[in-house]
C-alpha cells in the first residue's frame, strides 16, 4: 500500500547508500565511486529523455519533444559541474587510488557510450570493449541499427517539404553523420525565416544546446584528467588527454554549426 511507503523504501535508499565500496583506505576514494555512480544516474535521465525525444521527432510531435531536450540540457549541466567536484582531487590524492582500479575507466561507460550513439556518434567498433556483458553489448548494436536523433531530425525537414536528398536520408544508419550542403541549405531557410519555421528552429536550438553541454562536458574531463594526471596514460589503455582531446573535434550535428557561417 502507498501509505506504508518511506522516503527510503521508495528511492531504494539502502541499496543506493550500500554501493559505494572503495578498495583502498585512501580517503579520496570515496569522492572518486560517488562523483562517478552519480554521473551514471544523470547519463540514466538523460538517455530516457533522448530516447523519448526521438519518438517525438520521428512522429512530428516537437512540442513534447522540447521539454524533454530542455531538461537533458539541464541534466548535462549537472555532468559539467561534477568535474569540479573531482577536481578537488589532487595528484598525488589520486596516485593512492589508482592502483586499485585495474583497467577500470569511464572510457567503458557503456551508458556514455549510448548517448554518444544516440546524438550520432557513431562508432561500431567501440562495441567490442562492450563483448564481455552481452546483454549490454546488444543494446548498443541495436542503437546502431535505428536513426540518430539527428537522422530522425533531418528525415523530419524532408517530410516537410525541405529539399533533402534521398541519398542523405538513405545513408547507412550505423555510419557517423557527415556534413551535407543541402542539410545546411535547408537549416538556412529556417534560421533565416524563424517565424515561418518556429518549431523547427526551436529544435535546431535544442539540438545546439545538446552538442555544446555535451562538449563541455567533454571539455571538463579533459581539463580534469589534465589536472590530475597530467598527460600520462588513462587506466583503460587510452592516450589520456591526447584522446580526450581527439573526440571533441567531431560534431554530432554539423550543419547547424556551419550554418551560422551561411547565413
Amino acid at each position: 500500500m502507498a501509505s506504508d511507503v518511506t522516503y527510503s523504501s521508495y528511492l531504494d535508499l539502502d541499496r543506493i547508500l550500500a554501493a559505494q565500496h572503495p578498495a583502498s583506505e585512501a580517503h579520496d576514494e570515496m569522492l572518486f565511486i560517488i562523483v562517478h555512480q552519480a554521473s551514471e544516474l544523470w547519463l540514466k535521465l538523460c538517455l530516457h529523455e533522448l530516447f523519448a525525444a526521438r519518438e517525438c521527432i520521428r512522429e512530428d510531435r516537437l512540442r513534447p519533444s522540447f521539454k524533454m531536450l530542455a531538461r537533458v540540457a539541464r541534466a548535462q549541466g549537472q555532468l559539467i559541474q561534477s568535474w569540479d567536484v573531482l577536481s578537488t582531487m589532487t595528484p598525488h590524492d589520486y596516485s593512492t587510488i589508482r592502483p586499485h582500479l585495474g583497467g577500470s575507466s569511464g572510457f567503458q561507460s557503456a551508458q556514455y557510450r549510448m548517448m554518444e550513439f544516440l546524438l550520432g556518434g557513431r562508432k561500431p567498433d567501440m562495441v567490442t570493449m562492450h563483448e564481455a556483458t552481452p546483454v549490454v553489448a546488444g543494446e548498443l548494436r541495436e542503437e546502431l541499427a535505428r536513426k540518430s536523433i539527428y537522422a530522425e531530425a533531418i528525415a523530419l525537414l524532408a517530410r516537410r517539404g525541405f529539399a533533402i536528398p534521398q541519398d542523405v536520408l538513405d545513408r547507412p544508419v550505423g555510419e557517423p553523420w557527415a556534413h551535407s550542403p543541402e542539410v545546411e541549405a535547408a537549416w538556412a531557410e529556417i534560421y533565416r525565416d524563424p517565424r515561418e519555421y518556429w518549431d523547427l528552429y526551436e529544435l535546431a536550438e535544442k539540438l545546439v544546446d545538446l552538442e555544446y553541454h555535451f562538449q563541455r562536458w567533454r571539455f571538463g574531463h579533459l581539463k580534469t584528467v589534465e589536472r590530475i594526471i597530467g598527460f600520462k596514460k588513462g587506466t583503460g589503455g587510452t592516450p589520456g588527454v591526447p584522446y580526450l582531446a581527439g573526440v571533441m573535434k567531431a560534431a554530432f550535428f554539423p550543419e547547424l554549426l556551419s550554418v551560422r557561417t551561411a547565413i
